[in-house]
């Protein structure tokens, strides 16, 4: 069995890795040679060519996988065409499909708002409307769709049969921890891929007002640059602020406490309990980030032991060994 990842998203190289490791040929295709696209197999480059190239190549591709693959594991809510077309000729072809909903391609603001959490936002270019037609259109052709926690499964389980949880997926072993040192002055990033999702303002509001109080670290806003410079930096910090708005963590914060450094990120209290009890992030909405980054930069004895629980956590609750065992066994439901 031959399984396809694409068209994009953030970490589906890493999965066809792990799933490769299973024994499953998986490849892994990214449309865009976009930040996302790192460690993919096959990236298409469609954002380099004019509209109508990109779609010969689209078709080409398309062509050619109908043929080569017997799972598609669609990303991020998109499939190989935009209109999402293939989805009819690929299973009237026989072919298992499964989607993977990773955030704004699924978060409903109207639902987001029914968890007692004042701060959530969602994509302006993601109405309503939009989620809305493209999870039903999805549904219609898809039983089985995954998300990576229990934040999203009420957004999508009025639409599929099938809703399945499995988290990011990280090798930890490309990833070497280096512990914050106690001594050193203190180095505070923050990586937003959506500013307003992210609540970079609420970010640089604390940060400026702690630098006004003479709390001495430096501070690293870290936007539109490759993923390798980004770890780079990861590698440096002290601690990290991942979001603050949605009330669970993502790729930041999993791959900064595979560094082994501190990690703020809000987790809405009724979903802690659906996580591992050892999950370690300090957790700060906009209202609260100021006054516990304040905290956790006074506490540097604390800074390796949060590293080190963080560590620890990637390596057993994110384990990509142990997701593609969970990817296996929703195939075979296929």
């Amino acid at each position: 069995m031959k399984v396809l990842l694409s068209p994009h998203g953030i970490g589906i190289g890493t999965l066809a890795q792990a799933l490769r490791e299973q024994g499953m040929d998986a490849t892994a295709c990214s449309f865009s040679n976009d930040i996302y696209a790192y460690l993919s197999d096959i990236c298409l480059k469609l954002n380099e060519h004019p509209y109508r190239e990109r779609e010969a190549i689209r078709r080409a591709f398309f062509d050619e996988a109908k043929r080569t693959y017997d799972i598609f594991h669609f990303h991020f809510g998109e499939t190989l065409f935009q209109d999402k077309s293939d989805l009819k000729i690929l299973k009237g072809l026989g072919k298992k499909m499964v989607v993977h909903h990773n955030g704004s391609d699924a978060r409903l603001l109207s639902v987001a708002r029914s968890f007692d959490n004042p701060h959530v936002v969602v994509k302006e270019t993601w109405p309503e409307e939009r989620i809305h037609a493209n999870l039903k259109l999805l549904s219609t052709y898809i039983d089985h769709a995954i998300v990576n926690d229990h934040e999203l499964v009420p957004y999508v389980k009025p639409y599929y049969k099938h809703v399945h949880v499995v988290p990011y997926a990280i090798d930890a072993r490309r990833i070497s921890p280096v512990y914050p040192s106690p001594a050193a002055e203190p180095l505070v990033v923050h990586a937003p891929s959506h500013r307003e999702i992210k609540g970079t303002e609420f970010v640089i509001a604390a940060v400026d007002r702690l630098k006004r109080e003479g709390v001495r670290f430096r501070f690293k806003l870290l936007e539109n640059i490759p993923h390798h410079e980004v770890m780079e930096w990861y590698r440096q910090c002290t601690i990290a602020i991942d979001q603050l708005r949605i009330g669970t963590y993502a790729n930041l914060s999993m791959e900064v406490m595979a560094m082994g450094k501190p990690v703020i990120c809000y987790i809405r209290d009724d979903l802690r309990p659906t996580f591992p009890p050892s999950l370690p992030i300090v957790s700060a909405n906009p209202d609260t980030v100021y006054q516990v980054l304040k905290d956790l930069l006074q506490r540097p004895s604390d800074w390796r032991a949060l590293g080190m629980q963080g560590r620890r956590y990637v390596e057993d609750a994110h384990n990509y060994r142990k997701v593609a065992e969970m990817l296996l066994r929703i195939y075979r439901q296929l």
